[in-house]
């Protein structure tokens, strides 16, 4: 109850608008692990209060949250940074049907960066931000969205680990001269071949160690590709990103998951910026230099787009004569990310036109390996 927070007045946000009480409450979470710090102000900008400090539970700041309300009947508004935290927080809120946003960190610092910078001080800037209407808004994925995401990126955590044992075995055996006559060591033939391999001690143990965590990747991998299959089958967008040669189930739902709504962006342009693919720019005067990528945005939805880009233009088509073009003149490494670029461009139309990869850029046949 709002009558039982000592440090908030309710004479001290009622006023009148139109002849009429009316109280809007503009709350700044300052959230970090395990406490978030809160201030609250009204629509003039007047702190009602700043800095309180709350433990990150459920009830505490529900009945924060649920004490404003009963004081106010226009309603509360809460905004909080896009930080490791956000979504139990949004969730709570969108549960008990309290308004919030998420902010951009980044953007926010930009707009308001102080000399001075403490946990009070932080959620009061955010509060003001809210008041004003100037909070650089950050996406808010739905809960089914930000699922599939933790179990995409889940599953490619668990490939980049199994890759790791496999390189760990090459270095084992390479160390020992040792030559296995097969093509893929890790296939039925290969592991068999591993496990029957006569080795002194310890590299007998630690062959079998890496063997056992191989074997206990590989079963993750196919218990999470499971999912992935029945999740490819509901959705359209990645049924047509799959159109993309060289994309599967896999990598058209995680580009599509890390989009997540494409009517978000206005223009192809922006979808890049949004996965840190378009370069950097500096100005002073009238000069103008370009640097490197952003890097901003997703990690995620770059790398995704870069392995796309590597299989998709492997075929004849425009996008493999983009490559083939900037690797003449920049190397194989800035190629790959011009040809991510252009293939998000791609994506963008095929998402927002509904079209197949054929039908939008023309028929492709395999070309074969980049080099």
């Amino acid at each position: 109850m709002i009558s039982s927070l000592p440090w908030y007045s309710l004479a001290s946000v009622s006023r009148t608008r139109e002849g009429r009480l009316i109280i809007m409450l503009h709350a700044g979470v300052d959230m970090h692990k395990h406490y978030s710090v809160i201030t609250v102000v009204d629509d003039e900008g007047k702190a009602l209060v700043r800095g309180a400090k709350l433990p990150n539970e459920e009830e505490h700041l529900i009945a924060f949250f649920k004490g404003l309300e009963e004081a106010k009947e226009d309603g509360v508004r809460v905004v909080l940074e896009a930080g490791p935290s956000w979504m139990w927080a949004c969730d709570l809120l969108d549960d008990y049907a309290i308004e919030n946003v998420l902010c951009h960190p980044l953007k926010t610092k930009a707009i308001a960066s102080a000399r001075i910078k403490t946990d009070k001080l932080d959620s009061e800037i955010l509060a003001q931000l809210l008041r004003t209407d100037f909070i650089p808004c950050a996406f808010k994925p739905d809960k089914e969205t930000r699922d599939l995401r933790e179990l995409l990126r889940y599953r490619a955590i668990l490939a980049r680990r199994r890759a790791q044992v496999k390189n760990s075995v090459h270095a084992l055996l390479s160390k020992r001269n040792i030559h296995l006559p097969v093509a893929n060591p890790f296939g039925k033939e290969g592991l068999a071949l591993l496990s029957a391999l006569r080795l002194p001690q310890p590299a007998r143990t630690i062959l079998d160690g890496h063997l056992a965590v191989l074997s206990f990747l590989s079963e993750r991998i196919a218990e999470a590709d499971g999912i992935i299959r029945a999740k490819y089958r509901e959705s359209e967008g990645a049924r047509l990103l799959s159109t993309i040669p060289g994309v599967a189930e896999f990598l058209s739902l995680l580009i599509l998951s890390e989009i997540g709504d494409p009517e978000r962006f206005h223009s192809a342009k922006h979808l890049s910026s949004f996965a840190g693919l378009v370069p950097s720019v500096h100005r002073s005067g009238v000069t103008e230099r370009h640097g490197r990528i952003t890097r901003q945005g997703s990690r995620w939805l770059r790398w995704a787009l870069v392995e796309a880009a590597i299989h998709a233009a492997r075929k004849p088509g425009p996008l493999r004569e983009h490559y083939l073009k900037v690797r003449k003149r920049k190397g194989a490494k800035v190629a790959r990310v011009a040809a991510a670029r252009k293939l998000c461009t791609y994506i963008y139309h095929m998402l927002k036109e509904k079209k197949t990869y054929e039908a939008l850029v023309g028929p492709v046949s395999f070309y074969g390996h980049l080099g």
